[in-house]
């Protein structure tokens, strides 16, 4: 069972968590977050340990908005293949759901932290050495039931894969566009899994 405790930590996350993602860590202030939250700076910061605390936080909670409906996706499917083609089409519709967060969570504090906060740093750094764990995982499940070619190089096509995904995102908000995801998209199932598959 929930403490208050629990509660009130869950809801300053919720409330919060928005404000980083699209502000950054230096330039979220105090102000931002009693405003978001309606607490004093007693109430939110007795909460955590510090305002870096409360940011990696909000950042996992960010971090889970985008990737629980894609293992909701891929955990459809049976097939390594399918479960790559599953990925490529939430990403097709990641730029408008993304940008209700207020951007990718992992490319915003990647770029708002690189050697500034190392602490928030290595916890995006983390996530997305995780991501490409899992994606390797699921290549390599493939080549095994036959689904998938054994030429292939599990770890680099994943690093390829996750790579390409993450720079098509990078593009389409420093463009507003989100043309250059689609895109890609289809360029990773036309031109690398279409290769792969058995």
């Amino acid at each position: 069972m929930k403490t208050k405790s629990d509660i009130t930590k869950e809801f300053i996350i919720n409330k919060v968590a928005p404000i980083f993602n699209k502000k950054g860590y230096e330039a979220t202030s105090l102000t931002d977050l009693i405003y978001a939250t309606k607490l004093s700076k007693g109430a939110i910061y007795g909460n955590f340990e510090n305002k870096e605390d409360l940011a990696i936080q909000a950042f996992h909670y960010n971090v889970n908005r985008v990737m629980i409906p894609i293992k909701n996706e891929l955990g459809k499917y049976s097939n390594s293949i399918d479960k790559l083609y599953a990925l490529t089409n939430f990403y097709r519709e990641y730029y408008d759901y993304a940008s209700h967060l207020g951007g990718c969570p992992i490319l915003n504090v990647a770029t708002d932290t690189n050697n500034v906060n190392s602490k928030l740093f290595k916890a995006v750094k983390s996530i997305s050495k995780d991501i490409e764990e899992r994606l390797i995982k699921v290549i390599q499940r493939g080549i095994e039931m036959k689904e998938i070619s054994n030429s292939i190089n599990a770890k680099l096509t994943a690093k390829n894969i996750y790579s390409m995904i993450e720079g098509s995102i990078f593009m389409a908000f420093m463009h507003r566009d989100k043309i250059y995801i689609t895109e890609m998209m289809n360029h990773i199932d036309n031109t690398l899994l279409d290769k792969i598959k058995v």
